[in-house]
This record gives C-alpha cells, structure tokens and sequence, in this order.
C-alpha cells in the first residue's frame, strides 16, 4: 500500500472504531461524540487554516442541531440568535459606507482567500458569485442566494440620502457584516463578525450594489 493510500485511510478506520464503540448507546449522544472525535482525527492545522474551525459558536450549534432534525428552528430562539448577533454589527468607522464599485466587483468575483496555501495577512475575496448573480453580463453564478442584479433599484434605494435610502444602506452593511442579524440560521458568510473582509472591502462591496454608477445597477 502506497502512503498516500495509507493515511488517506486513515480517517474512515478512525469512523469505523468510533461508530463500532456506541452501536448500543440508546440515543443519539454516542454518534455525536464519535462524530466530533471523526472530526478531530481528520483534520490538523496546515498553514493558516486551524482546526478551531472545527469549534461552532452557539448559533452554528442551534442551527445544526435544527437542521439535522430536519425542523426550522423555533421562532424564540431564533429571535434570540438575531438580537444576539445584532450586537456584532459594526458601523464604518469613518462613517463612510461606499467605497469604489470597481474594487468592489473585484472583490465579489474572488473566491481566493482562507485556505491552507494562503499567506496570512493577504486579502480574501468575498466569493459572492458563487450564491449570486451580480449583474446581467454574469454567464455563471450560484443560486443559493438571491440575485443582486438591480439590488438598489428594487429597494426603493436609489436616492441614498432618502430616509429609504439610508435604510437600506445600514442594512446592507449589516446584512454583509454579520448576515445573522437578519436571518438566525443563514448560510451567508458573515464577512465582517468574522473577519473574512476587511471594513474597507466591505466599502468597497456596498459601492458595488448601492451605487448607481456599478452595474447591479443599470
């Protein structure tokens, strides 16, 4: 058996002796125990991504549970969980919410960042392409999230200064700082809480869907 083969076996034999160990356990806790030691085995620190990744925070946590029972989550917790997360929202703090549409799209068409191969300190992409459309020349992109193109237009947010307008340009930033705010369980990347972007990228990504110079807007 060549090496690679053998340590790439080394994770199924570590789920196999996990899972034969709590057959008889009568509820679901042994699997989960057996699961999170999986986990533990599996992976390693390589570079910058470490495995405190592995580790949920309390929403993640309530979330998974939810989802694997196969049930939304209660609309107390829920609420809890947003009101929660609400209070990690950061305004800009020059108090300047766009930045350049141009960096922005650039920033929104990048997937590189927080892998293993990365330097720490270089800039992460925000990947947004990947869930949505951003505008009406995009030939490929994802539909897990809704689409962006004429995100202002079709919030009433082309006047910026309107009381409308500034509306959605706070929720905006908040929706892109720390998407459960707004949605306990949502699956969005929560750019800012998380430091996956920088408060300047995050500018940069507001132009990109609030400005009417950007193409989400025309």
């Amino acid at each position: 058996m060549n090496t690679s083969m053998k340590y790439a076996l080394i994770p199924v034999a570590a789920a196999l002796v996990a899972l034969a160990g709590c057959t008889s356990s009568p509820s679901g806790a042994g699997y989960d125990k057996a699961a999170a030691e999986v986990m533990k085995t599996s992976f390693q620190d390589r570079g910058i991504a470490k495995v405190d990744r592995l580790v949920q925070d309390e929403a993640n946590r309530l979330c998974s549970a939810a989802d694997v029972a196969g049930q939304p989550l209660d609309e107390k917790t829920a609420k809890a969980i947003e009101a929660a997360e609400l209070k990690t929202v950061k305004m800009p703090s020059d108090g300047k919410f766009l930045g350049d549409w141009k960096e922005g799209e650039k920033i929104a068409q990048s997937g590189r960042g927080l892998t293993w191969s990365d330097k720490a300190g270089d800039a992460n992409g925000g990947n947004c392409y990947n869930c949505h459309q951003i505008s009406k020349e995009e030939i490929s992109f994802g539909n897990l999230g809704p689409s962006l193109y004429n995100y202002a237009k079709l919030r009433g947010a082309t006047d910026l200064n309107s009381p409308a307008g500034k509306a959605i340009v706070e929720y905006t930033w908040g929706k892109l700082w720390n998407s459960r705010a707004y949605n306990a369980c949502s699956q969005m990347p929560r750019a800012g809480h998380k430091g996956i972007l920088t408060e300047k990228q995050i500018q940069h990504v507001m132009a990109l869907l609030l400005d009417p110079k950007s193409p989400v807007n025309q």
